[in-house]
């Protein structure tokens, strides 16, 4: 018999699967793979359930002779192993990021005669009640908290893009790019203190007080899924820090980032140019110590950001930091500089890992932005944040529509330039 391939990528198996099945029946014998964790989270909606719940879901399905594992989101591995005379798949890969995908089979296909079939998506209320279902049970809390460690462990480095409102959060969530035959997309969000006081016109000296900013993150939560990561300052008095602690992990936030600074907070790239104090090491971890033993569960995340390169004291002080704050309890640690290249980075990182191998290392390249996500990695960085590049591109490109409309006292000089109202509405799921 012919060798008929279709791969999954669902927690919940509904009609559109099941018509998958019976369409590729019609071909030859039917082998379902089953997408890896690995590239699951590079490419699609977090798992909510176990790989093995999810081969398990594959394996019960009628008329399926064979259940496989697919280990990239790209077919060349296991179209090399099985070469099947047919790949089925649904046509919502004909358009969009995911025709990269069909591309990709189309041409290891067409090596040795192979052929595609696209079978018509199938739409009805109970497909989207249930793609709806698996959406809204992605960003439940007891999902989402997790999520980071998850993807800290699957991915080689995990990337993270600022979002200060639910707009920002949909692009973040939904922003999918194809480049040289491939996916990519942000792995979480980053709620920033500076651009989260900066959408609310409020200098950035922690004037915005929790509860506001827990506004800004339910807004976020509620029409996204991927974890976030908050900028929480210094995290406060340590008698507040632990009632934080207990709020962001209840409410499914997956990590707070404190910085070891203490007194009025002032942005760290204007470094020594103003007064800022830094935190001794025994309060600080003192801190940490609180905001651990307040916890509830071990998913969430509580990382130490130094601020000694910055306010110029010295590399050894930075690890003499990092190594307390680690025994201290902390899940990671952010090493921060304002230079613009990454030697001083690269040295903290090449010298911390010399011995400690496990532990998270964060930075955020603003300053040192010529460095690649790669080449971060390959010195042993886990995380990487892009801080305000939103909230930066974002305020020259409105406050020049502003000026033009007011210097030709209409719209039409800047309609060019402005995305169409149909596209942004897009963006927004309805229920």
């Amino acid at each position: 018999m012919k060798t008929v391939y279709t791969c999954f990528t669902t927690d919940v198996i509904h009609e559109g699967h099941r018509n998958i099945i019976r369409q590729a029946q019609k071909y030859g014998q039917v082998v379902v793979g089953v997408l890896a964790d690995e590239a699951m989270v590079c490419f699609d909606r977090f798992p909510t359930i176990s790989f093995a719940q999810r081969m398990a879901l594959a394996q019960g399905l009628e008329g399926v002779s064979r259940v496989v594992v697919q280990k990239d989101i790209l077919y060349d591995e296991i179209i090399r192993e099985l070469r099947p005379d047919y790949v089925v798949h649904g046509d919502n890969w004909c358009a969009g990021p995911m025709k990269a995908i069909r591309d990709n089979v189309e041409r290891l296909l067409g090596a040795y005669g192979g052929t595609i079939v696209d079978v018509p998506y199938t739409r009805s209320e109970e497909v989207s009640r249930i793609d709806r279902r698996i959406r809204e049970r992605a960003a439940m809390p007891e999902f989402r908290r997790k999520r980071l460690r998850q993807l800290l462990s699957l991915r080689p480095v995990v990337k993270a893009m600022e979002a200060h409102s639910g707009l920002t959060g949909l692009i973040v969530e939904k922003t999918v790019v194809e480049q040289d035959g491939r996916l990519d997309q942000f792995d979480a969000m980053w709620v920033s203190s500076l651009c989260d006081s900066t959408a609310k016109g409020k200098p950035d000296i922690e004037l915005v007080d929790l509860s506001s900013r827990l506004r800004t993150i339910d807004d976020i939560m509620e029409v996204t899924t991927k974890p976030i990561i908050l900028d929480g300052d210094t995290g406060g008095l340590a008698e507040h820090f632990l009632y934080n602690v207990r709020t962001l992990e209840r409410m499914g936030v997956s990590a707070v980032i404190i910085e070891d600074k203490q007194g009025l907070k002032k942005n760290s790239l204007f470094g020594t140019e103003v007064r800022q104090t830094q935190d001794s090491i025994e309060n600080f971890s003192e801190k940490i110590r609180t905001g651990k033993r307040a916890q509830l569960t071990d998913d969430f995340m509580i990382i130490a950001r130094i601020e000694s390169l910055i306010l110029e004291r010295g590399m050894d002080d930075a690890l003499k930091r990092a190594e307390a704050f680690t025994k201290a309890g902390a899940d990671g640690i952010m090493i921060h500089s304002r230079r613009r290249e990454p030697d001083e980075i690269f040295e903290f990182c090449g010298r911390f890992r010399a011995s400690d191998s496990e532990t998270p290392l964060v930075v955020v390249p603003t300053s040192f932005n010529a460095v690649t996500e790669e080449e971060l990695a390959a010195h042993g960085v886990n995380l990487v944040i892009y801080a305000n590049q939103l909230t930066r591109s974002a305020f020259p490109a409105m406050q020049q529509t502003a000026e033009d409309i007011l210097r030709f006292h209409r719209a039409r000089e800047v309609d060019q330039r402005l995305m169409p109202i149909r596209d942004i509405i897009t963006l927004i799921d309805e229920l």
